[in-house]
């Protein structure tokens, strides 16, 4: 495993994924698998990021969720800049294994706008109640 650096916080890590959980996983190209982060107590979907087998790592094994930034090639935690940290509460791995969902206890809001969720700003249908 190659021993890697977050930009952010100068912790390196040698462990890898567990074997048996990257043997589950279901990556893209680059890599990377969906993760879906959602508050613990309203169930609420906040944001969505990326994950490779080394992020996977850190947020199964800190209890902060940590992604990879497609954008800025370098691993993130939640929170770190913004303030706006994640405690994880559970992780778990969809059916094909193409997407984990992170639940999370929420401090602050969780889309880099300041909202609190990332699925306020531009909803593109909503059901109008019915009678």
């Amino acid at each position: 495993m190659t021993r890697v650096s977050s930009a952010t916080t100068g912790e390196t890590t040698g462990s890898p994924l567990d074997p048996a959980v990257a043997s589950q996983l279901k990556r893209d190209a680059a890599g990377l698998v969906a993760a879906v982060v959602q508050a613990h107590d309203t169930r609420e979907v906040l944001m969505v990021g990326w994950m490779d087998d080394e992020a996977l790592h850190r947020t199964l094994t800190t209890g902060r969720s940590w992604f990879w930034s497609r954008s800025r090639s370098e691993y993130w935690r939640k929170g770190d800049t913004s303030g706006a940290v994640q405690r994880v509460r559970s992780v778990s791995l969809d059916c094909d294994g193409d997407a984990v969902l992170v639940t999370v206890d929420q401090s602050g809001g969780a889309c880099h706008t300041g909202d609190r969720t990332c699925f306020d700003a531009r909803p593109l249908l909503t059901e109008e109640p019915t009678s």
